[in-house]
């Protein structure tokens, strides 16, 4: 039996250690395919809370490892953020950070920085108790590249670190609650084509902004709209409508689709003003 007691008041016992922690991965910018300080303070408070082995991938995932058997149970924290934005929105420092008594602010504090400090410590106490199942080893990974390639990460550390593990534990932010994933996710480029004119004559040419307007407010109305019969572009809801889905129940356990347009990027003729390179995807579902 689980003395849930005993471990409450362990992980209490390192509340001052967790949050010096933390504040120390979040000073340091951590933006994808810029995640180095985040790494290297993680490796370092891996190796300083005793765990057995703690390895850098070629990809710069950061793994440590509590135990010694063959079965992985693993514990995942994507370790990059997204940018800071506009600093005048923010009503302190990012970086610098702060804290009171009941919550700790900066820039990846939720998403997914403190989940990789509860991870760590909380091997550590499973090491101590000796909670650790026979045969298993528990994993600790904090992975990059997530906000930029999601699961890109995990297909790293399977086809080339050639780990699989029995089971993994996503510590994104959930308040608290245990959810089961996941919907499945996908990603969709749409690219519109339109013939460049003078802006003095724009019935000359033919505009791909104007074209891809449409569609974004056609993906809009995907995500916003009911099901109603009389509903000209019906909402993913649908899915859950056993008339318009043979599988609802499943959907339904699952819970409802959603769409969103993440990128736009727009590419114009050589020496028209203010180039921008390259398209990239336009949509992510």
């Amino acid at each position: 039996m689980l003395n849930f007691e005993q471990i409450k008041q362990t992980a209490g016992s390192y509340e001052a250690d967790m949050t010096r922690f933390l504040r120390a991965i979040v000073k340091n910018p951590g933006e994808s395919c810029d995640e180095k300080a985040h790494v290297d303070t993680i490796a370092a408070e891996m190796k300083k809370v005793g765990f057995d082995e703690v390895n850098i991938d070629p990809q710069g995932n950061v793994m440590g490892f509590m135990g010694t058997g063959d079965k992985i149970i693993a514990f995942d924290a994507h370790i990059d953020t997204v940018g800071i934005g506009n600093m005048a929105n923010w009503k302190f420092d990012p970086y610098e950070g702060y804290e009171n008594e009941t919550e700790i602010g900066g820039r990846g504090v939720s998403d997914q920085c403190g989940g990789i400090v509860s991870a760590v410590y909380g091997a550590k106490i499973m090491k101590e108790q000796g909670l650790i199942p026979d045969g298993y080893k528990i994993m600790v990974v904090g992975t990059v590249q997530e906000e930029d390639c999601d699961g890109l990460c995990w297909q790293y550390i399977i086809n080339e670190d050639k780990i699989r593990p029995e089971f993994v534990v996503s510590t994104e932010p959930i308040d608290g609650g245990i959810y089961r994933g996941q919907r499945g996710r996908m990603e969709i480029r749409v690219d519109v084509k339109g013939i460049s004119c003078h802006g003095s004559a724009p019935e000359r040419g033919d505009n791909a902004i104007y074209k891809m307007a449409d569609i974004l407010q056609d993906i809009r109305f995907l995500n916003e709209n009911d099901d109603a019969d009389g509903a000209e572009i019906k909402g993913l809801v649908k899915m859950l409508n056993p008339k318009y889905n043979k599988d609802y129940e499943e959907a339904r356990f699952l819970g409802r689709g959603t769409v969103t347009v993440s990128q736009i990027f727009i590419r114009l003729p050589a020496g028209a003003p203010w180039p921008i390179p390259a398209p990239s995807p336009l949509t992510g579902v």
